[in-house]
């Protein structure tokens, strides 16, 4: 899948500018699918001259003038009919932190625990985002009433699975510093023998 369907995507929000939606990215993509703004620049010029995205400026004070982009007819379309399509095959982990756990076995054990405490540690400042993200759609109803009554729920279901997948790395996190403690004491004993 290409960055367009999920810029796309993000203007069902609504008009936005290029600023507004690397910040939408940032908080409730980036889960999913991350981009740098100079990508999502790019791409929305790609868009537009597709004719799925149409801008328009804004001058500003003292400022660059700022496009406003929005959805064209042409773009729903093509974004109704990428979510009808099946997904092409299920979604590969390319971690680097994992190849580095496969090799763990070679390293310091607290050189292991500090790298699998960073990642708990993102993880953690990722699900106080996605809460964050959270409250601000709930905005006081409460889950059901939510994803009964809202006019869209897709981007709350995301954001459901970005924080299923951080509390899943948090746990892991969690397992693999309780299994490093508790060999602690067999790899030192390993090391007096050896």
């Amino acid at each position: 899948m290409s960055l367009k369907y999920a810029v796309l995507a993000a203007l069902l929000e609504g008009e936005a500018s290029g600023y507004e939606l690397s910040k939408v990215f940032d908080a409730s993509l980036a889960n999913f699918w991350p981009a740098t703004p100079q990508q999502l620049y790019r791409e929305l010029d790609r868009l537009a001259g597709e004719g799925l995205i149409e801008f328009r400026t804004v001058p500003q004070e003292r400022r660059p003038t700022k496009r406003l982009f929005s959805l064209t007819e042409a773009g729903r379309e093509r974004l109704d009919a990428f979510a009808a399509e099946p997904t092409r095959r299920p979604t590969a982990v390319r971690d680097e932190f994992l190849i580095k756990m496969q090799a763990m076995d070679g390293v310091a054990p607290e050189e292991v625990r500090a790298l699998v405490e960073e990642r708990r540690s993102w993880a953690l400042g990722k699900l106080a985002r996605y809460e964050r993200v959270r409250e601000r759609l709930l905005d006081g109803r409460t889950e059901d009433a939510y994803l009964r009554d809202a006019e869209r729920v897709g981007p709350y279901l995301t954001l459901a699975a970005g924080i299923t997948f951080e509390q899943e790395n948090v746990r892991w996190c969690d397992r693999v510093l309780d299994v490093l403690e508790r060999r602690a004491p067999a790899g030192a004993a390993r090391q007096a023998r050896g």
